[in-house]
């Protein structure tokens, strides 16, 4: 068979496969995973800094304020561990009037879950309490008007409202099948509340978020009074929100079975920012007193980082960092995460590589990272900014990198 013609020395097969190879060699170190570090030092919205034995070791448009979305969360930990230390415990108070009423009081307890009310009720029995004519809810610890700065609408857990007295994180966890819905945990009784959202969401499991505080405070009465009727006690249907009438009696104060470090292990590890957002509000009043406000716990917050850090140039919006308006650099970051080195257990191990713990970041378009690099038997502090969209393992394998 006659072979094609060649031109200029080269069949168009030749041409074409040599055409791959010049290609593959241009793109190689991308292909094979360029060094991140000089990734990130290739993005125009990015900022590094780690710092070992205590100087820069690398450092990326470290000064530069940007949107450091869940990585906040480190700071409102740190505050917290700072104001009550790590074995400090929340507390909620339980009230009877003349008229046989329980009233329950919240001080902002972020744990309140299902677990926790079966203790309370087994306390409210021992305490005497063989009858409960209605459920009264006092919130007002928090200003109704309390909303937190980035939470968007949606159903999703992370978008929970944040009020001072709440059950599961103001969230339910459901199933549904048809016109059958129930729940999805079985330590939580299936409450009215919860039914009606199981019947609007779709089939399957579900886990939403209770919109809105009368909502909350609804579901939050709801599921204590099932709870009370499973303990035996009998109670009515009915409910308010009102603070704690004058004439009412203390009969039990319940300090919350995990400690401070005990909730903020699995708020750092799976970002809660139910339980980042009520201890934000708290810490505008430490010791449970007053009125809290937004304004109030971003005054508090911004005045604990000036007073502990001596910092000028950032902005703090929430605490869980939900808002686009939140913005630290990377250097007030390792500031934060050199302070918080007696609490680095705290932090969960990067997934596969233990030489990192770290808190991560995310919005559409961030992607953030904080925390320590173990380097030759050491842990350094580093932090990691990105406000323009990469992959979403760009982070990971920086930080890897770093313990290299």
């Amino acid at each position: 068979m006659k072979r094609p013609a060649l031109r200029h020395g080269l069949s168009p097969y030749w041409r074409y496969g040599l055409t791959l190879l010049i290609v593959f060699a241009l793109f190689r170190p991308a292909l094979a995973g360029a060094d991140p570090v000089a990734q990130v030092k290739g993005l125009g919205k990015a900022s590094l800094l780690l710092k070992d034995g205590g100087s820069d070791l690398i450092a990326y448009q470290a000064e530069v304020p940007r949107v450091p979305a869940s990585t906040m969360k480190l700071l409102t930990a740190f505050a917290a561990l700072e104001t009550w230390g790590p074995s400090y415990r929340f507390e909620t108070e339980f009230f009877q009037d003349r008229s046989g009423w329980l009233w329950v009081k919240g001080y902002a307890d972020p744990y309140l879950v299902s677990e926790e009310l079966d203790r309370i009720v087994r306390a409210l029995k021992k305490a005497g309490i063989r009858q409960v004519a209605g459920i009264g809810l006092d919130d007002s610890f928090f200003s109704p008007e309390v909303e937190i700065a980035g939470r968007s609408s949606s159903d999703n857990p992370y978008d929970a409202p944040v009020t001072a007295l709440a059950a599961n994180f103001n969230t339910i966890n459901l199933v549904r099948s048809g016109a059958s819905v129930r729940s999805a945990e079985t330590q939580t009784e299936l409450t009215p509340t919860a039914r009606r959202f199981g019947l609007a969401g779709s089939n399957g499991k579900q886990r939403v978020n209770l919109r809105e505080r009368p909502i909350a405070l609804r579901y939050f009465g709801e599921l204590l009074a099932a709870k009370l009727k499973g303990a035996g006690i009998a109670v009515s249907d009915e409910q308010k929100n009102a603070p704690v009438p004058a004439n009412a009696r203390l009969v039990y104060r319940h300090a919350n079975s995990r400690t401070l470090s005990e909730m903020l292990s699995p708020m750092l590890k799976y970002s809660n920012n139910f339980i980042a957002n009520a201890l934000f509000l708290r810490l505008a009043q430490p010791d449970g007193r007053g009125r809290v406000s937004m304004t109030a716990a971003q005054k508090a917050m911004t005045s604990f980082a000036r007073r502990r850090f001596g910092w000028r140039d950032f902005r703090i919006d929430d605490g869980a960092g939900l808002s686009r308006a939140n913005r630290l650099t990377a250097r007030q970051l390792v500031e934060l995460v050199e302070a918080f080195s007696p609490y680095r257990e705290l932090l969960a191990a990067q997934d596969g590589d233990p030489r990192v713990r770290a808190k991560t970041g995310t919005l559409r378009g961030v992607s953030c990272y904080a925390g320590f690099v173990k380097r030759n038997g050491r842990w350094a502090p580093f932090a990691l900014l990105i406000n323009q969209p990469v992959e979403y393992n760009l982070r990971r394998r920086v930080a890897s990198s770093l313990a290299r």
